[in-house]
């Protein structure tokens, strides 16, 4: 959430080692209602189920509905239990607006929907599903086949930015166009700067062909070859699931968009900043318009530094551009205030977990993680650095046997934050598929507010808690996300023994609701020493939080309810935060208002 003074990005760093149910009817509604409707539906149907209103004929007499029927161009199938009836379309379709209208339009109708065919929750059968503990297994899986009932990913495209994509049948079918930002042809490989073809073209390197570190060392400081990472990365977000082969994709039914940034020696931040920008809908000199903008961004790619104003106005553009910024924490075992792009504001910024619910060890950690989820490890932490000693517990993904060009398409399992992050990008559009109007700010707040506890430890912060997709998945239906869409990001540093204000400026018409909720993330070593009120547009203030020389814990995250039902809406409304004792210091990262 600050400045970049990098231009490019060793590859070593981020390369594997950084991867309804529909209740009746039971009385006639003041308006004719289809729960769902068809163009909510993702899967194919043949049936209609149409309740009539009491006291109509076609409610009592199967003739009557008949007739109904066939004066619409269909046939009865049958009459149910509760009295509706099913509707023969024909033939199977996704998509039966005309007759669906034709039925709402009918004054003697209460409600018609689609006849839906519900699966029992059985495992998928790719071939290697078993070996994804990181989405199934109890103790530190991310929960993900419950979600499945409800959304599967389907209309969302998910932007990889990464190393491109490297064919691969598993996820051909999922492939949307992509492009090539990489603009300098002698780290390219493929004899040009940008073009159309984001194809991975390997990203080995020899010994010191990078140059050298601070201190004179080679980078890198032994031979290595292509990883792949981008199309390992895709898998985990997209893998094409139930096809007998290989393994299950997060949000099945998603496209991936492969963007290509990463090439020999790593990626500059300008190419990255323009595919950000390129990948969200935003226009970028001398890049065709994308066709298939994305509502997700995956960057499982960082490097240590402060956020550039490049990033973040990048990013700025893609939030305000409806589309979420997901990004890997990195893999220093350091604090992630120190790695760009995780520190810029706005993102989802993700830490890796282990198969025991552990912060990975390799994890970077501290209090601008948002969320864990699982990373793996393919060795412990004590095992000697580039030795694969427990792949058992590693992500397994789509990949490629090439060791320098592309060869026969495999899978390994690979760990690290860049493993982690795809697993939040896949929510994230599990998310976007089952709500198109979610915001960013509120599919991040959704995924905070539904995690669950490590099982394991954390030492420095690993966010909200381990990622649990069907409970997130399920609060979309169950509870209003807080942050309504009004939201601040930057970052104010508190004044030690000071007071310091952040705004939100509203359009809303009408008053504040009586539950107005107010979304808090303040970094502070000692909470206690703070007082949080909120002032409405008219200098009213409501307190949120009181100061407590007893609670010494770090930080507030949390949503505050306040009766503001006599405020107008629409004007600009405050956080401030008082800091009433000395010696600890930190910053608002961010806070949220709904109003209504």
């Amino acid at each position: 959430m600050n400045g970049l003074r990098r231009t490019s990005l060793c590859a070593a760093a981020v390369s594997a080692a950084v991867l309804s149910v529909v209740s009746p009817v039971n009385a006639a509604p003041s308006q004719v209602q289809s729960q769902p409707d068809s163009t909510q539906v993702n899967r194919p149907f043949e049936r209609l189920i149409v309740g009539y209103k009491p006291g109509t004929a076609e409610a009592s007499s199967d003739s009557a509905a008949s007739d109904d029927v066939k004066n619409k161009g269909k046939s009865l199938h049958r009459r149910m239990a509760s009295g509706a009836v099913v509707v023969d379309l024909g033939s199977k379709t996704s998509n039966a607006d005309s007759t669906i209208q034709a039925f709402k339009a009918d004054p003697d109708v209460a409600y018609v929907e689609p006849d839906l065919l519900m699966q029992p929750f059985a495992d998928p059968n790719d071939t290697d599903y078993s070996r994804q503990w990181d989405l199934f297994e109890a103790t530190a899986g991310m929960n993900v086949p419950g979600a499945w009932s409800s959304t599967t990913g389907a209309g969302v495209t998910v932007a990889v930015i990464d190393t491109g994509y490297v064919a691969h049948s598993d996820l051909s079918a999922r492939v949307v166009a992509g492009y090539d930002f990489v603009s300098d042809a002698s780290r390219a490989r493929d004899n040009n700067g940008r073009d159309s073809n984001p194809a991975d073209e390997g990203d080995w390197v020899a010994r010191g062909e990078c140059g050298t570190d601070a201190n004179g060392n080679p980078v890198p400081a032994a031979d290595q070859g292509s990883s792949w990472h981008g199309t390992h990365v895709a898998g985990t977000i997209a893998a094409s699931t139930n096809n007998a082969k290989g393994i299950a994709g997060i949000a099945y039914d998603a496209k991936i968009q492969p963007l290509r940034v990463l090439a020999k020696c790593g990626g500059a931040t300008s190419d990255i900043a323009d595919a950000i920008t390129w990948a969200s809908g935003g226009t970028v000199s001398g890049v065709p318009a994308n066709a298939t903008p994305a509502k997700v961004i995956n960057m499982s790619l960082g490097g240590q530094s402060s956020c550039s104003t490049t990033y973040q106005n990048a990013i700025n553009g893609a939030i305000n551009r409806g589309t979420t910024v997901v990004v890997a924490a990195g893999n220093s075992n350091m604090n992630v205030a120190n790695f760009t792009p995780a520190n810029c504001s706005g993102v989802i910024t993700v830490a890796a977990s282990s198969r025991e619910g552990n912060k990975a060890f390799y994890s970077n950690f501290g209090t601008r993680i948002d969320i864990a989820a699982p990373g793996g490890e393919t060795r412990r932490g004590t095992d000697t650095p580039g030795t694969i000693t427990t792949p058992e517990n590693g992500i397994w993904s789509t990949l490629n046997a090439g060791t320098t060009t592309p060869g026969a398409e495999n899978y390994k399992p690979y760990q690290g934050t860049s493993m982690a992050a795809p697993h939040i990008a896949g929510l994230a559009a599990l998310l976007v598929a089952k709500k198109p109007s979610l915001t960013p700010a509120q599919i991040k707040d959704l995924i905070k507010t539904n995690a669950r506890a490590l099982p394991g430890t954390c030492s420095g912060g690993c966010g909200a808690g381990l990622a649990d997709a069907t409970k997130t998945v399920n609060a979309v239906d169950t509870t209003p996300p807080p942050s309504g869409g009004l939201e601040n990001t930057t970052d104010v540093p508190i004044t030690d023994m000071g007071t310091v204000t952040s705004s939100i400026s509203s359009t809303v018409t009408g008053n504040a609701s009586s539950t107005t909720k107010v979304g808090v993330d303040i970094v502070h070593t000692y909470r206690g020493d703070l007082v949080i009120d909120l002032i409405a547009p008219d200098g009213t203030a409501y307190r949120l939080k009181n100061s407590s020389s007893s609670d010494s814990a770090d930080n507030v995250v949390a949503t505050y309810t306040v009766n503001a039902s006599s405020e107008v809406a629409a004007g600009t409304w405050k956080l401030r935060v008082q800091d009433v004792y000395s010696g600890d210091t930190g910053y608002i990262n961010a806070w949220n208002l709904t109003l209504r």
